[in-house]
């Protein structure tokens, strides 16, 4: 059973929308009743401090996790309500993914796009292309689970892309990398995005959005703060000192005193 052909998106509709989302896990609201709406095209950056709620958003807006209210939609389909449709759109590389990691590089990749319907000559081509530029082929056959951090990092990204996707949704995809391989992945998604593709990515490294994205969100308390285009966020100053403002956080360190080189 082939795969059913990815939705058409409509000229100059977002890439993605979302309608009043909201998850609590027991008393906690982990995201109150968001909404937010990502150009087709942009190069999208989610950021907030920890426990804010970006990946329990983005997990919700890739099918990953099911809301405890409001709607996802992708490229104008409900992720709920057309899941195989919705994610066929879709490349996503979760926060802390469980996989097969008993396979090899290779072996995984393929194993993916398979999934996805592809036909295996083309899915191996491309699977090739991709360990390769990310500097995974001379891996072998070593297993996924035997993987650094940043080489599973790198080949969760490869999984997501492996079916040229029109939006690549990716939770942290420079945390652990080399700084080799970070700027191999930063030029493989401003082409993409170039190419009119949407990449939405979370990170805390407030230096990397603000050179990469054109557009941001800051999320604070399961709520978007402020978004817009990076430049209107950022509002005249840095994202860093923007993004210090809106969440009122202060750096503290009173009570640290006895922090000092010592003899003892």
């Amino acid at each position: 059973m082939s795969a059913q052909p990815p939705h058409q998106p409509s000229p100059g509709a977002p890439a993605i929308v979302l309608e009043g989302l909201a998850k609590a896990f027991g008393h906690k609201l982990a995201v109150d009743h968001l909404s937010l709406e990502i150009p087709t095209g942009s190069f999208y950056g989610v950021v907030g401090p920890n426990g804010a709620g970006k990946t329990t958003t983005l997990s919700m807006a890739t099918g990953l996790l099911r809301p405890d209210a409001g709607r996802a939609l992708i490229h104008g389909t409900d992720i709920w309500a057309e899941p195989q449709r919705a994610k066929a759109l879709l490349g996503v590389l979760p926060d802390g993914l469980r996989t097969f990691d008993r396979l090899n590089g290779m072996e995984l990749v393929t194993y993916s796009g398979l999934l996805r319907g592809m036909e295996r000559q083309t899915v191996e081509s491309r699977a090739v292309e991709l360990i390769t530029v990310l500097g995974l082929w001379e891996a072998g056959t070593k297993l996924v689970a035997d993987y650094s951090a940043g080489m599973r990092k790198k080949i969760h990204l490869a999984c997501a892309m492996v079916h040229s996707p029109a939006i690549l949704v990716l939770d942290e995809p420079f945390e652990a990398v080399d700084p080799i391989s970070a700027q191999t992945i930063q030029t493989i998604l401003r082409d993409f995005a170039a190419a009119g593709g949407t990449v939405v990515i979370s990170s805390h490294v407030m230096d990397t959005v603000e050179r990469l994205c054109d557009h941001v969100a800051i999320i604070n308390a399961g709520r978007v703060m402020t978004a817009g285009s990076t430049t209107e966020v950022a509002a005249g100053g840095s994202l860093e000192e923007r993004f210090t403002q809106v969440v009122g956080a202060q750096v503290r360190t009173e009570g640290l005193a006895w922090l000092r080189p010592s003899s003892h």
